[in-house]
């Protein structure tokens, strides 16, 4: 499965990264608004400031792309705004961080 994480902060995106190849999974990392992304499923960071997480959701709902929006347990404005943008799971930072591999197979799973 091919995994976008669309994230610019580094910390964060590398340690997805690794975390999603260690998991036999291949990777691809965004930074800024995509025209045409490709993949088998997203991962969004909604405290993103280089891009609108938001649009992004949207485009890669467009194109037929599950995504996984992931916040702060405390930022409900942003889950709620992921919700409505279609974001198909949102998760808080300690889950991405720490059930990611349980989080991934949900979808390999469904797909």
């Amino acid at each position: 499965m091919k995994v976008i994480i669309a994230d610019s902060n580094l910390l964060w995106s590398r340690r997805l990264e690794k975390t999603i190849r260690s998991l036999g999974h291949d990777v691809e990392t965004i930074r800024s608004e995509s025209p045409s992304p490709q993949g088998d499923l997203a991962i969004v960071n909604l405290a993103e400031t280089s891009f609108s997480p938001f649009e992004m959701i949207q485009t890669l709902r467009d194109a037929g792309i599950p995504v996984i929006a992931f916040a702060g347990h405390k930022e409900k404005e942003l889950w709620k705004r992921a919700q409505e943008a279609g974001a198909d799971r949102i998760v808080s930072n300690g889950e991405i961080a720490f059930k990611l591999s349980n989080i991934l197979s949900e979808f390999v799973h469904a797909g």
